[in-house]
């Protein structure tokens, strides 16, 4: 079954060359590869391939998330690549946009040049 396989994440957007530049310069993650129709990143042993989707909508939900081991330091050096961090009226977020759940984890939200919720969790176990 798949329990064994590699996983492969896709996200859609309408500009290739803007996402190139998000994912790669901004977010730091290796390109694989590029074509007319996608970018390939290594995102730490996960493949990323982003599609070029023609009247691409973002959805209105977190569509890919990494796992943190700092969030407040991954925060302020995302942001230093010109990463802006989201915040919502229905919870609470620190000086950071940090959200602490209920369970303890810490969550912060950002998003794509295309408007795709991206996100840092920081969990408690």
């Amino acid at each position: 079954m798949l329990g064994s396989s590699a996983l492969v994440a896709f996200v859609a957007v309408a500009d290739l060359g803007l996402a190139r530049e998000f994912y790669g310069d901004r977010l730091g993650l290796k390109l694989l590869s590029e074509s007319d129709f996608a970018a390939e990143f290594d995102a730490n042993g996960t493949r990323l391939r982003v599609t070029k989707v023609a009247g691409h909508l973002p959805a209105d939900h977190t569509v890919l998330g990494w796992r943190s081991e700092d969030i407040a330091a991954e925060v302020l050096a995302l942001a230093e690549h010109g990463v802006e961090f989201v915040r919502y009226d229905t919870v609470e977020q620190d000086e950071l946009a940090i959200w602490t759940a209920p369970s303890g984890d810490r969550i912060a939200w950002f998003t794509d040049p295309e408007g795709n919720v991206l996100s840092l969790t920081q969990f408690v176990s």
